[in-house]
Order: C-alpha cells, then structure tokens, then sequence
C-alpha cells in the first residue's frame, strides 16, 4: 500500500551537496528528514564501540534493531544515538569507509528498510541517500539524483577538514571517494545508481543555494506541495 505522506528522495554519491540540500529543504518545509547515510555511519560507528566485527551480520543486525536514532533540521548535520550527539564522529572520513562496508550486508539493509519508512510521517520527509528513490520510496513523487566530479568532490572534503582544523591529504581523499563510488556503484545490493524517473542534477559548478533554488521549484510545482506555495 502506497502511502499518502509525500517524500522528496534525494540520491547521489558524497560531495554532491545533498546532505545540505536535504536539511535545507525539510527546515524550509517544515518536514522530517532522514539521513539514510548517516545511519548507515551510525552502524558502523556505534557497533564497532560495542567490539563488533562489522563482517558477523547477524551482530551487526542485532545492534542496528536495537539502536535508537534521530535527526533534527534545528542544526544541520545533527544525529543522535540512543539520545547522544554523535555527528562529529560520524562525519570522519573512516565512518564512511566503514559504512560502506556495512552498508554491502544484504541482511543490514533489509534490517534497515523498516526503520527507514518509519521515518514517513506527516507533513512529510526528505529522504537523503543513495538508494532512496531506487529501494527505499521507489514512490516518492519526486526524485533528484545529485552528482558532480570526483576532483571537484574531494577538494570540497578537502576544505571542509581543512577549515575543521584536520590535517588530511586531498590526493588520498580523491582516491577513497573514488573507491567508495567503484564499491557503491557494483555492489549488489542496491547499487548507487539514479532512478529512471529521477531528475539528475550536476552541481560541479553549481553553489548549495542555486542548487535549493532549482529544486524548490520543482518540489512547489508538484501536486503534493501545492499548499507550500507563497
């Protein structure tokens, strides 16, 4: 059964701008968001705090079912575990190694699938990730799939750590997001890949706030947010 309450789902690999993209959205909206990346992030961190082995998926599950999570557009990026904010930690470039990895067993994404449509609440949700319009609300009525350069995404990495004040090598960043988009790209299960009836945006050469301006016109001119108008 399809469910009435509207999702924007949001695709792409990292360093596209759709984490920025999604928060913007759902604060201007007033909707919930999932940060489907972030979660799989949050596995990956949290069970390995717990002495895990991320390759045992039936423990990996287990902790995954357990686990209590939240996201909140009052600060972006903000993630919490079993009430802890945990957004720095997982944002580090080896949680997202790691969540690749995780992100590959069959078992933890169907584990995952039920905690991820719970977050379909009204008004409705943005749904950032990389199988959202594909796997997770293959009926969203509307789907972005965000892309951009694997040079021009590291050196965005590379500024943010920078400014952070984390000494980080920007040739071995370019040659993990690469890795990580040859991995996500050929997995198996749910690989990175746009939807058919997606609308692919290249953000290369585009700034977060024309990017929020293209797609807030599209979000307003579909049925489901016609009340969101100005």
């Amino acid at each position: 059964m399809v469910s009435s309450v509207p999702v924007i789902a949001i695709d792409g690999p990292s360093g596209t701008g759709k984490g920025t993209l999604a928060y913007a959205l759902a604060r201007h909206l007033g909707w919930h968001l999932l940060d489907s990346g972030a979660l799989y992030r949050i596995v990956a961190v949290g069970s390995e705090a717990e002495g895990i082995d991320p390759g045992m998926s039936d423990d990996v599950c287990r902790f995954a079912q357990q686990m209590n999570v939240a996201f909140s557009t009052r600060c972006e990026g903000s993630s919490t575990l079993n009430g802890e904010e945990i957004a720095t930690l997982v944002r580090l470039e080896e949680s997202g190694a790691k969540a690749s990895v995780v992100a590959a067993l069959p078992a933890l994404r169907t584990t995952l699938m039920a905690r991820q449509h719970a977050f379909r609440q009204p008004p409705g949700l943005v749904a950032d990730g990389r199988d959202m319009g594909t796997v997770v609300f293959p009926d969203a009525p509307l789907k972005f799939f965000l892309t951009a350069s694997a040079e021009v995404r590291a050196e965005r990495r590379y500024k943010q750590l920078i400014n952070k004040g984390v000494d980080v090598n920007l040739r071995a960043l370019l040659l993990d997001i690469q890795a990580r988009d040859e991995r996500d790209s050929k997995r198996p299960v749910a690989p990175l890949v746009p939807a058919e009836d997606a609308i692919l945006i290249d953000t290369s050469r585009m700034g977060a706030d024309a990017v929020f301006a293209l797609v807030l016109r599209e979000v307003l001119s579909i049925p489901e947010c016609a009340a969101l108008r100005s």
